[in-house]
């Protein structure tokens, strides 16, 4: 599956995650209480996890799915189901 990234730093990047569930926060295991990305939603086709969307910790769920809708993840990966983290 493919992680995406939404504010902060590492804004607008991506990277390849292994495993059929995304991690709920990346890194997933630091352990310096350093703050981390959050899952904020889940592109799903065929009910395979195809992309996840992380949050920086000081963005507003609200926001991250504005930028992740305008940036068309859904679109690009060709998913219909796409749930929201909390879901």
């Amino acid at each position: 599956m493919r992680a995406l990234f939404i504010g902060g730093s590492v804004d607008n990047s991506e990277l390849d995650l292994d495993g059929d569930t995304p991690p709920t926060h990346y890194p997933p295991d630091t352990g310096s209480g350093q703050s981390r990305y959050r899952l904020q939603q889940v592109g799903h086709q065929d009910d395979a996890v195809v992309y996840a969307v992380y949050g920086a910790p000081e963005m507003p769920t609200g926001e991250v799915e504005r930028i992740a809708d305008e940036r068309g993840y859904a679109r690009r990966f060709g998913t219909t189901d796409v749930r929201s983290a909390a879901a």
